[in-house]
């Protein structure tokens, strides 16, 4: 399955948002990658372990399944999350992009590739994954304005 949506971060014509700059924009995105309990209430713990600036190494622990994943990171632009496939389920990659099409004008690209066939699953998929991005953009709202 391969996916992919867009979330407008600054819209001029929609004065209730306060704008983000970039800056503040990838600061989110750092936040959803280092602090995912921040975004996954169902998380129970977590650990990561840096390699350098651009690539670090998590695990994720969901009670009765564990998610290891690869995170590279492109500073200002965007975020590579690649899982590892356990037996449970499939693997995936989701690459988190910055758009700017015009100066100010912020649009968050997401990329969902997996491995998933079942097309009455893959609907529910790109569903979840549409909600759990609209709603982690809320946190990093609520967050950087804190």
């Amino acid at each position: 399955m391969d996916y992919q949506h867009l979330i407008e971060i600054n819209n001029p014509d929609q004065s209730l948002l306060m704008p983000l700059t970039r800056a503040q924009l990838w600061q989110g995105l750092l936040l959803r990658v280092e602090k995912p309990d921040l975004f996954l209430p169902q998380l129970e713990n977590f650990s990561a372990t840096r390699h350098d600036d651009a690539n670090l190494s998590r695990a994720l622990n969901f009670g009765s399944v564990v998610i290891h994943d690869q995170v590279r990171l492109t500073p200002q632009q965007q975020i590579e999350i690649a899982i590892v496939a356990p037996d449970e389920h499939a693997g995936s990659l989701l690459v988190i992009r910055i758009e700017e099409p015009e100066n100010g004008r912020l649009f968050l690209r997401f990329s969902y590739t997996t491995t998933l066939e079942d097309e009455e699953a893959i609907e529910y998929v790109k569903s979840a994954y549409r909600q759990a991005d609209i709603d982690a953009v809320k946190i990093m709202r609520k967050l950087l304005t804190q």
